[in-house]
């Protein structure tokens, strides 16, 4: 079996307009010396690529730009216990500070240069829906079972409602796809409808969180019942033109507005949580989670 200290691998900070960027970044490179960054390349591909550039390991880190590491994940061992093992690419789950979830959306990752460089997803995708929208769907990209750092979408309102716009698109497809309402409502992934249900629910206790709410009730509700092209949540640039439009409206009513919807044409649980409510719930959510070893996967 081979083993490797994490400590002993590159570690890249990928950044591109995070408001907390800045902060961060002080904060990792005092604790991880070793720490490059990457800033401000456009695409999830090629910031993708940018950053296996940068290192001169052939396995490294990577921390997205909003995320602040549990620093003794930099004590663990990766044991590979086969070639795949030495292949895969790891991604740990995240806390995520808005409404409590722990799942691997803005988690740490650990990729191969060789991976990333023979990959086409995002921009860069090959017209396959299953890599237009994510990574996860190559055999080698495992999703892992511990969480070993939290992240902070919500430094301002345009970040948190973007954040909540594109889980709430990518929570209702079906591997890159998008269902019919009726193959949505018989047979979306349980978990997949449970993360998209707290996403809309939770985080009025948090920074802007009403912002990321708001976000994931407009991406559910475009994806599903309108004949909007989802494969554009990957464009960054067309969600800062999409927020223009909204920046300057009633949260509150919107929200409530496309909750009934949802509610009615989709059969979406929608509840009005106010702070001390979402507070209660993200404590208790919280509060039964338990790692089991660096290598243990979903």
């Amino acid at each position: 079996m081979n083993r490797v200290d994490i400590a002993d691998l590159d570690c890249i900070f990928l950044t591109y307009d995070e408001p907390l960027k800045e902060e961060f970044w002080v904060q990792i490179k005092n604790t991880i010396p070793w720490a490059v960054r990457v800033d401000g390349v456009k695409g999830s591909d090629a910031a993708h690529k940018a950053a296996a550039e940068a290192s001169t390991t052939e396995r490294f880190v990577l921390i997205d730009g909003d995320n602040i590491p549990d620093w003794d994940f930099f004590n663990q061992t990766l044991e590979f216990e086969s070639e795949q093992h030495e292949h895969a690419v790891y991604r740990w789950r995240a806390r995520n500070i808005i409404n409590g979830l722990m799942y691997g959306n803005g988690g740490l990752s650990c990729w191969t240069r060789t991976f990333v460089q023979s990959m086409k997803t995002h921009e860069a995708s090959d017209g396959s829906n299953e890599t237009c929208v994510e990574f996860c769907f190559d055999p080698l990209y495992w999703a892992m079972h511990d969480c070993y750092s939290t992240t902070y979408p919500n430094g301002s309102p345009f970040q948190a409602w973007r954040a909540g716009f594109r889980e709430g698109v990518k929570m209702c497809l079906d591997r890159g796809r998008r269902p019919s309402v009726q193959q949505f409502k018989e047979s979306v992934h349980k978990r997949n409808l449970d993360h998209l249900t707290i996403w809309h629910n939770i985080g009025a206790d948090a920074d802007f969180g009403h912002w990321a709410t708001l976000g994931a009730r407009m991406g559910t509700h475009q994806t599903m019942l309108t004949g909007w092209d989802y494969r554009q949540v990957q464009d960054f640039s067309y969600l800062q033109e999409l927020w223009e439009n909204y920046k300057d409206i009633n949260v509150d009513e919107h929200s409530a507005e496309l909750g009934n919807a949802l509610s009615a044409q989709l059969g979406l649980p929608i509840v009005q949580y106010d702070r001390n409510e979402s507070e209660f719930f993200k404590h208790h959510y919280l509060s039964a989670w338990q790692n089991k070893g660096i290598m243990a996967r979903e």
